[in-house]
Order: structure tokens, then C-alpha cells, then sequence
């Protein structure tokens, strides 16, 4: 919805899902995330939506996943949060090049949450939509901290990170052929209990 005009009194709600409420709601993540992403400077294809949500439909499956999707009074979805406790044998760590100690990779399947995605459609950008979603999909975790991966070249979502307590461990390709991303912690322990 290209030329919404956003007030500041319009209702936003942030609807907490499973992986089987989040697999129903599938058309709204894949809207709010092909809008986000396929715009500078992420400019991602149709191709990598597809490819992306190939990917969705696998997590979903993981009892542990999470999810948070924003939405209009008028259900328009306008934000979308998910992801897991990463396993003992997660990948994400060997994607650094920069070398991180043992310690700081040690997964045990509830040490850390690996945030997969968070965006925000354009118009409602800037109104606190990310960081309700962010709180929503962390709600009850038990983990001690959350692990995800953002592009350096993001100024808007690099700053909210950084105030939301998120600091750089190190840098990654996260994927083949993706440019670098800054790979960012938040340490949940002595946070007020979710």
C-alpha cells in the first residue's frame, strides 16, 4: 500500500505466533518481507524471496520458533520478527571471518536465540514497530542471548540495534554470495524476566 499515509494515532498490533500460526500467516510475511527487501540496498529478486520462504516454510516447523507480525486496526500487515534457539550445531558461526573464541560460539540449543528477520513496510517505519516486535518475539525466551546479522550500510536499523543493547562480535558472509553483514549480540542475562 504504496502512499499510506501514516498518523501517529493509527492502532498497530503485535500479534505473538507459533510456527503454525506463523505458516498461516504466511501471504503477510512474505508481503511485508518482499516490500522491505526488495528495495535498496538489499534489492533482492523475486527469485530470492522465493528461495527465502522455501527456507520459512522449513522453520516454522522447529518447535521453538517464534514469530511477531504487525498489523494495521484494518490488518494490513506492516511488520514481521521470527526466529529459533539456534542447535549445538548451528552453522552461523562458521560464517564469521573474523575469528571469535570458543567460548563465544558454544551453542547448546537454549543458549541463543538467532533472530532471522525483522523489517518494517516503509510507512510505518520510525513509529516503535520494529522494537515491539523485537520485545514480542523475545517474550518468554530463556535464552541468554539473541544473535542476529545486519548490514553495516543500514544506518536506521544499525542505530536501533545499538539502542536496544545489541554490540558487533564480528563480521560474516551469511550466506554464499552475501555481502558482509556486522554479526551483533544481545546479552539477556540481568534483563527484567520476559
Amino acid at each position: 500500500m504504496r502512499g499510506h499515509l501514516v498518523t501517529a494515532s493509527e492502532t498497530i498490533t503485535v500479534e505473538r505466533l507459533d510456527g503454525a500460526g506463523a505458516a498461516q500467516a504466511e501471504d503477510a510475511f512474505t508481503l511485508v518481507y518482499a516490500e522491505a527487501f526488495t528495495e535498496p540496498p538489499y534489492c533482492q529478486t523475486s527469485k530470492d524471496v522465493e528461495v527465502n520462504f522455501r527456507r520459512f516454510r522449513s522453520q516454522v516447523r522447529k518447535a521453538t520458533f517464534r514469530a511477531a507480525l504487525a498489523r494495521t486496526g484494518e490488518g494490513e500487515p506492516v511488520g514481521i520478527a521470527y526466529g529459533y534457539p539456534l542447535s549445538p550445531h548451528t552453522g552461523w558461526w562458521d560464517r564469521l571471518i573474523t575469528p571469535v573464541d570458543d567460548e563465544l560460539r558454544r551453542e547448546d540449543g537454549h543458549r541463543t536465540f538467532g533472530l532471522m528477520e525483522l523489517a518494517v513496510r516503509a510507512p510505518w517505519r520510525r513509529l516503535g514497530v520494529a522494537r515491539r516486535m523485537h520485545e514480542a518475539v523475545l517474550t518468554s525466551t530463556t535464552t541468554e542471548r539473541v544473535l542476529l546479522n545486519a548490514r553495516p550500510d543500514v544506518e536506521a536499523a544499525q542505530a536501533a540495534y545499538r539502542s536496544w543493547g545489541y554490540h558487533k562480535v564480528g563480521e560474516a558472509h551469511p550466506w554464499e554470495g552475501a555481502v558482509l553483514h556486522d554479526v551483533m549480540v544481545l546479552d539477556l542475562r540481568g534483563r527484567p524476566h520476559r
